[in-house]
């Protein structure tokens, strides 16, 4: 999920990491392991004068399957849901305004179970899980062929 935001003008970092458990800084064994209760995620600061949040959104649904609960493309299990982060109650007005649009869009046959909550404690993931998109660009690329033919199919 780096990858998609980081090339985007605007943003300043984009940090890959977990969130949402009751386990205080997780391994990445340890949130794989389906214990702790974290999401995998991507922390993204941005400029909104650049990179308003409706945007982020637009590019979160262009790289996520939204009506598969149970993980995303090769990478299965909980910690791997759909999720939207907010921080402001005007982030969770737009990312929900955001779902529903896609839901009435007809693009999609199964609804849309993506969630949207508050953002919590964010802790950062390792340093070989940061930009891995550019430490290793052909591991990346074959990890991530489901990924892009249905984003092809779909966007």
């Amino acid at each position: 999920m780096i990858q998609p935001f980081d090339t985007q003008p605007g943003i300043h970092s984009v940090t890959s990491g977990y969130t949402g458990g009751h386990v205080a800084d997780p391994t990445y064994e340890q949130v794989l392991s389906h214990t702790t209760g974290h999401t995998e995620a991507v922390e993204i600061q941005f400029d909104p004068a650049i990179m308003p949040y409706e945007k982020l959104v637009e590019i979160y649904w262009q790289q996520t399957d939204p009506t598969d609960a149970l993980g995303q493309f090769e990478d299965r299990g909980d910690n791997y849901r759909p999720v939207i982060f907010y921080t402001s109650e005007e982030q969770k007005k737009i990312a929900e305004k955001s779902r529903q649009a896609l839901q009435e869009s007809g693009r999609f046959n199964e609804p849309i179970v993506t969630t949207i909550e508050p953002a919590a404690v964010f802790y950062p993931a390792e340093d070989y899980h940061q930009d891995f998109y550019q430490k290793d660009p052909e591991r990346y690329e074959d990890a991530h062929t489901n990924r892009a033919n249905f984003i092809e199919k779909n966007w």
